[in-house]
């Protein structure tokens, strides 16, 4: 992101919103739009039986099809690391997350990630006049924001870090984010001394008037971490860059405390 631009779409007062919410909730697990099973005739097999020889019918290789090109995709993801199905397609197909930790609230204050070269200090930023994330100063281009109005790096829910990709003299803190890939390793250092270790699941880029707020902001199952800053097409005015680029990872471990 540029100085004149803004980083994010005006989502702060849902995120308010959802960071209140318990951080547990009963899932339902029957779709109250199913219909029943159709029925047995008393004592005897199912009313639709298939004969011996019948061969499967268009519905049936058209959803073999799909399952055949789903896999293929996420074999894709596996080697690349980009994300190409949607997550509620792709979510019972991943393997399952990790084991992790949870911390108690300590505010963050450095990011390392390792294979971007990246080190930069970190400072709370709120919301700002327009109803957006603030951004850190272009001042401070060099330095990431922490959301403070969420969940600190390692409790339940997703952290929000926000920073510039670069200004108008060159590039800034997130530069290099588009290049993290799916497993690399992202270092949150606290107050308390503690590191939150987070892994990369995926990075995604979204136009800024179409961002999926629940998927960034309303994940509360586990400690998480969102890295957000500006990508795409440069359009100027407000909006700066036409998209945001967001990393999506999850506390694997921590370290130190």
């Amino acid at each position: 992101m540029r100085a004149s631009g803004r980083l994010v779409a005006r989502v702060s007062g849902r995120l308010r919103r959802v960071a209140g919410q318990a951080v547990s909730a009963s899932v339902a697990t029957t779709d109250p739009d199913a219909r029943p099973l159709p029925p047995r005739r008393p004592g005897g097999p199912p009313l639709a039986r298939r004969r011996f020889g019948d061969r499967p019918g268009l519905p049936v290789l058209i959803i073999a099809t799909l399952m055949v090109l789903i896999m293929a995709m996420l074999g894709v993801e596996q080697v690349t690391g980009v994300s190409l199905l949607p997550d509620r397609i792709s979510a019972g197909l991943r393997p399952p997350p990790k084991k992790f930790p949870v911390l108690p609230a300590s505010r963050p204050t450095a990011l390392a990630i390792d294979t971007i070269d990246l080190q930069a200090p970190l400072h709370d930023v709120g919301i700002a006049p327009d109803g957006t994330i603030a951004v850190p100063d272009v001042a401070r281009a060099q330095e990431a924001g922490w959301y403070d109005q969420g969940p600190t790096p390692g409790q339940y829910g997703p952290a929000v870090i926000v920073g510039h990709v670069d200004t108008t003299t060159g590039p800034a803190v997130f530069h290099r984010l588009r290049e993290l890939r799916s497993g690399d390793q992202v270092d949150i250092t606290r107050a308390d001394g503690q590191v939150a270790v987070f892994e990369v699941n995926s990075v995604q880029r979204f136009g800024k008037e179409r961002l999926p707020v629940d998927e960034v902001y309303g994940d509360f199952s586990r400690p998480s971490l969102r890295l957000i800053t500006c990508g795409g097409r440069w359009v100027g005015g407000e909006t700066g860059y036409a998209d945001n680029l967001v990393v999506f990872a999850s506390l694997v471990k921590s370290r130190g405390g």
